[in-house]
């Protein structure tokens, strides 16, 4: 079990669990979580179970954030934990991506960054997903 030290830590986990079952529920099967290099990490990377056709990896950084109550999505003035993509994450998400494909025996592959947002209504035990796909780093 992890030692969280702060509690942004245990929603950020929990946020990420989500996004896992998510992403399983779908389709896809989990190849790495928590890919860390020095210089950054990439939170998971999955690829389609059942469509060996489409040679596709999807490395995926999980942005969660808890709620008194869900938001609705399309809601301008809902919590926005898209807006911690800062530019020097950005940066070090691309030199983990590029570090990932060099080193793993992927062979000709194609790729997408995929941008998940997960909100955490901790109270009723229920959580909602939005997904903001093939983000151009």
């Amino acid at each position: 079990m992890k030692n969280f030290t702060s509690n942004s830590q245990k929603i950020g986990q929990l946020g990420e669990d989500v996004a896992c079952k998510y992403l399983i529920d779908r389709g896809f099967t989990v190849l790495e979580r928590n890919y860390t290099k020095k210089w950054g990490e990439i939170d998971i990377i999955v690829r389609k179970i059942h469509q060996p056709s489409e040679n596709r990896l999807y490395f995926v950084e999980v942005k969660s954030v808890s709620c008194g109550t869900l938001p609705n999505l399309s809601d301008p003035n809902r919590k926005r934990p898209e807006e911690n993509m800062h530019p020097w994450k950005v940066k070090r998400l691309r030199k983990v991506i590029q570090t990932y494909l060099m080193r793993k025996p992927v062979g000709e592959i194609l790729w997408q960054f995929d941008l998940m947002l997960v909100f955490l209504d901790l109270k009723d035990k229920k959580a909602r997903v939005k997904i903001i796909e093939n983000v151009i780093l």
